[in-house]
């Protein structure tokens, strides 16, 4: 639970609610990922264009939103995802919605049992 409220008071900043904050992010148009298949222990780098569905193994990730922070501040990058899995049921089904952050992967992360995702950068 105490995720799930920090989450929430993120996604409110990033959103605009505190304007000052807000402010210290700059929107790129490319999120860098790093995959995991636990089965086959294979880990890639994806490149995700803002916008445009990307796939990896039976999961579908949509990046609607990236964003860094920058250059003369603390490196940190955040992504807004939708991800849904094609083994899930006919069209796939959603497992994953909301922001990863790339300093704090345990805030928001993807809980499934064959693939780990993290938010590496935004570009």
């Amino acid at each position: 639970m105490r995720a799930r409220a920090i989450r929430g008071a993120l996604a409110l900043l990033l959103a605009g609610a505190a304007p000052a904050l807000a402010q210290e992010w700059e929107p790129k148009r490319v999120a860098e990922l790093q995959l995991l298949d636990k089965v086959t222990a294979r880990i890639s780098v994806l490149r995700a264009t803002v916008g445009e569905p990307a796939g990896f193994g039976t999961l579908t990730i949509r990046v609607a939103a990236c964003n860094a922070r920058p250059p003369d501040e603390v490196p940190d990058a955040v992504a807004w995802m939708e991800i849904s899995d094609s083994r899930r049921g006919a069209g796939g089904r959603q497992v994953f919605r909301g922001w990863m952050f790339a300093n704090a992967p345990g805030v928001s992360m993807l809980e499934h049992p064959v693939y780990d995702l993290r938010v590496l950068d935004c570009k």
